[in-house]
Formats: structure tokens, sequence, C-alpha cells
């Protein structure tokens, strides 16, 4: 389908309910984030930056083996010797300055508490979260959404696959512009926004790959592009 063929935007409150409810008939609940603890949560949210996840539960599980699973015993783990440790997780290096610069401002100025991190109005939880070195928007989110139980949506690149190809944004939409849609789109629930958060993972797995795979997809029946 041609640019000039294409049909235009329409509203997306209807659609983005509708594909909710599609991916939820056909998969069901994700249990989604794989952790145990917030304090897992957080350090997942930081690692799977830029790889699998695979990678990460290998990191996650040596910091377990090491007993350096809380903010107290990450607190006094030396850099290097946290590098080493997450080296499965990809650029492990760039990822335990990241690790340390959060747990630096965690007890600089919460004491050490997750919870006064991410307390009062979202809109400066998340600030404080985006202020810390090396946590954008989509790990900012996660955060939020997974450790905190705050109502905010994650927008990772399935998600924007999706959208893209269902006629919905297009390549201009940058992170906030779709964040945005669902904040508007759908009441401020943060289970709502974990589950359809993990089951725009779930369906960009299985059908909406770099190359689309339609046949069987749950949002096959929504107008869409496959070429997108």
């Amino acid at each position: 389908m041609s640019q000039s063929e294409r049909p235009p935007r329409r509203p997306p409150t209807r659609i983005l309910r509708s594909m909710y409810d599609r991916l939820w008939s056909a998969y069901g609940p994700q249990h989604w984030w794989p952790a145990r603890t917030p304090t897992e949560v957080v350090i997942g949210a930081i690692l799977t930056q830029n790889t699998a996840w695979t990678n990460v539960e290998r990191a996650i599980d040596n910091l377990r083996h090491a007993r350096c699973l809380t903010w107290q015993s990450l607190r006094g783990l030396c850099e290097g010797d946290l590098a080493g440790l997450i080296r499965p997780s990809g650029t492990y290096r760039i990822k335990a300055s990241r690790l340390k610069a959060f747990v630096s401002c965690l007890w600089d100025y919460h004491g050490g508490s997750l919870d006064s991190l991410l307390d009062g109005e979202i809109d400066e939880a998340r600030a404080r979260l985006l202020s810390i070195r090396g946590i954008g928007p989509e790990t900012a989110d996660a955060i939020l959404l997974y450790a905190g139980n705050r109502a905010t949506f994650v927008v990772d690149a399935y998600t924007k696959r999706v959208l893209r190809r269902h006629l919905i944004t297009d390549e201009s939409a940058d992170y906030e512009t779709v964040r945005r849609l669902f904040d508007e789109a759908l009441p401020a629930e943060a289970q709502l926004y974990n589950e359809y958060h993990a089951l725009f993972v779930a369906v960009g797995k299985r059908h909406c790959r770099s190359r689309a795979r339609c046949d069987g997809c749950p949002l096959a029946g929504i107008p869409h592009d496959g070429d997108l």
C-alpha cells in the first residue's frame, strides 16, 4: 500500500481498546515483569537496554548467586566487580556505571528507599528518574509501572511497530506522542497498562516482527499494512 493509498488515521481510542480485547482474548494474562522483587525490576529495566531478556536473566542470576540483589549490597560493590557480574547483559561497563548512578541517587536523596524515589505525583517521580544518568523514558516508565505500580505506559519497539503497521502512528511519532495516545485512550490503571504492554510484546514476538507474519495474528482483523 502506497502512502497516497493509505486511509486517514482514525481516532485511536476505540481501536486501542479493541486491540487490547483481541490480544487479551488470544493470550490471556502475561504475568510480566518476570522478577521476584521491585529491586530486580529496576535492575532488569536498566540491564535490558539494547539486549535480549535472556541475557539479562543470566546477569541477574549472577547477581543473585553473589548475593548482590539488594540496594545495600549494590552500594558496597565496586563498579568493576559489578561489571563482571553483569557481563552477560552486554555493554556491561556502561550498564554497571548506570546501575551505580541509580544506587547513588537512591542513597544520596532517598535514604536507600525505592518507595521514596517513586512516590508523589507521577510526573515528578518520572522527572526524578529521568534525571539519573542512563535512565531514558522507556526505562523510567518500566520502573514506575513494574516496580512502583504507577500508571504510565511503557512504549517499546514492539508497541511502535504494531501501531505503525495498523496506521495509528507513523515514523514521525516520538516516544511521548505514542505514550500520550494510551494516556488519553485508556483509564489510568497500572494493571491495565501492565498487561497491555506485555501483550504487545507477545504479539510482537509471534507476529509483528521486522517482517510481518499476519496469518493467525489476533489483530489481523484491524486494518493494517504488513509492509511497514
